[in-house]
């Protein structure tokens, strides 16, 4: 059962003081407990008239701490959201940002700190009343990241459900903070860390690995911090190739995924990108006969790979013809039979990566668009030459009409002169 507490007659802060300290010492006896509730409200009424804000947010975060301490805890946590609001509202009452800030880091401390399946949820949830309350940008980047962590930490879908929604606004969020690259990074790990073991969220997931690996830029500012998104690009190729709805990245451009080449342990894990993204089945087979132990660990299926590669296969074909692909090249690429091939078809038209006609008394598939499995800087230079064209075909079909038009003009001119 819930306790009231009574704000109506005194200050709330001292009113919180009051009952969090009668709470915490219910247990030891009057003899023991009036001094220290009647010392505590001294102090807090001394801290209160001072305007001493951050050593009435500790002062009244220990007396709640005592209260999460005490035998009688669960009984008595329905208050604890009440409590930890009032606390929280002192970050309103400071005299500076960089008062309320220290308050805030305070606050975040006694909440983070807690142990990982004590009440997440509701450390969460006043965690986001905190950053609502808070002036500072810098501050709420922090909070909303202390959020993050406390949902990481309990790994469980309850508490990954009280953020997961906000995720959608990541972007915005960066923005209005205007935060830097090492902030942006902290940021996209944690995001990762929540999403990877939350159902549902693959595509999510490999999102912010993608967003998180695409902040480390090579620069000599990265050299030192770029050594740890090893494991995490070796998980976003893991994601690519397990995915049977991605089938273009552009993980091979990134800095922070290039290094694991050079490394021992991820150097296959970068050679398996490099097939997906730049070769054939064949290539694959021969890697997968080489490294089936090394597939397994990763949780990736033989069977699943091969007909993802097949289908990267036809997109490669489709990118290196004229238009049109023989029945027997696409044979031959995906090392199927004859009769295969119509299905295989099917299969990248239904993933929407690939978009022809089927020619079947030719045997040929005519191609009128296909799904770039990596477009990096010579596919946006070649997107940039086709514009140029089409842009010119305009301006020329352009100028022919306006000819066109002056012309006919020119000839109805010439006529109502003859009638008249």
């Amino acid at each position: 059962m819930a306790t009231i507490v009574n704000t109506t007659e005194e200050e709330p802060m001292l009113a919180v003081v009051r009952s969090t300290a009668q709470l915490a010492w219910a247990d030891a006896g009057p003899e023991v407990a009036d001094p220290e509730v009647a010392r505590l409200c001294a102090e807090a009424q001394q801290h209160l008239l001072a305007g001493r804000w951050l050593d009435m947010a500790t002062l009244m975060l220990a007396s709640a701490d005592l209260l999460l301490l005490s035998p009688s805890a669960p009984d008595k946590a329905a208050d604890l959201e009440c409590i930890l609001t009032v606390i929280c509202n002192l970050v309103t009452k400071a005299g500076s940002e960089d008062e309320a800030l220290e308050i805030a880091k305070l606050i975040c401390a006694k909440l983070t700190h807690q142990p990982p399946a004590d009440k997440p949820t509701l450390r969460i949830k006043v965690l986001f009343s905190l950053y609502n309350l808070l002036p500072s940008l810098s501050g709420k980047a922090m909070v909303y990241r202390k959020a993050l962590e406390v949902a990481a930490a309990a790994a469980g879908k309850a508490a990954a459900d009280c953020v997961v929604p906000t995720f959608k606004n990541i972007d915005a969020f960066v923005a209005y903070w205007g935060i830097g690259k090492p902030e942006q990074r902290e940021l996209f790990l944690a995001v990762t860390r929540i999403l990877k073991d939350h159902k549902g969220m693959t595509k999510d997931y490999f999102k912010f690995l993608n967003k998180y690996l695409a902040t480390f830029d090579g620069s000599a500012d990265d050299a030192d911090a770029i050594g740890a998104a090893k494991e995490e690009a070796a998980a976003a190729i893991v994601e690519f190739v397990k995915s049977s709805d991605l089938y273009q990245c552009d993980l091979l451009d990134m800095p922070a995924v290039a290094q694991l080449e050079k490394d021992d342990k991820y150097q296959p894990v970068y050679e398996l990108l490099k097939i997906f993204l730049t070769q054939r089945l064949e290539s694959y087979l021969a890697f997968q006969t080489a490294n089936s132990t090394l597939l397994q660990g990763y949780g990736l299926v033989h069977e699943e790979c091969i007909t993802k590669m097949r289908l990267m296969s036809l997109l490669d074909l489709s990118g290196h013809c004229s238009g049109e692909i023989p029945y027997s090249a696409i044979t031959k690429a995906l090392e199927i039979n004859d009769d295969e091939v119509e299905y295989w078809i099917v299969k990248a038209i239904s993933s929407k990566i690939l978009d022809c006609k089927v020619d079947q008394l030719n045997q040929l598939v005519i191609v009128s668009r296909h799904t770039v499995r990596v477009f990096g800087m010579p596919q946006w230079q070649s997107l940039r030459s086709k514009l140029g064209v089409w842009r010119g075909n305009i301006a020329n079909a352009i100028n022919t009409i306006q000819a066109n038009k002056v012309t006919e003009d020119g000839g109805q001119g010439m006529q109502g002169l003859m009638i008249r």
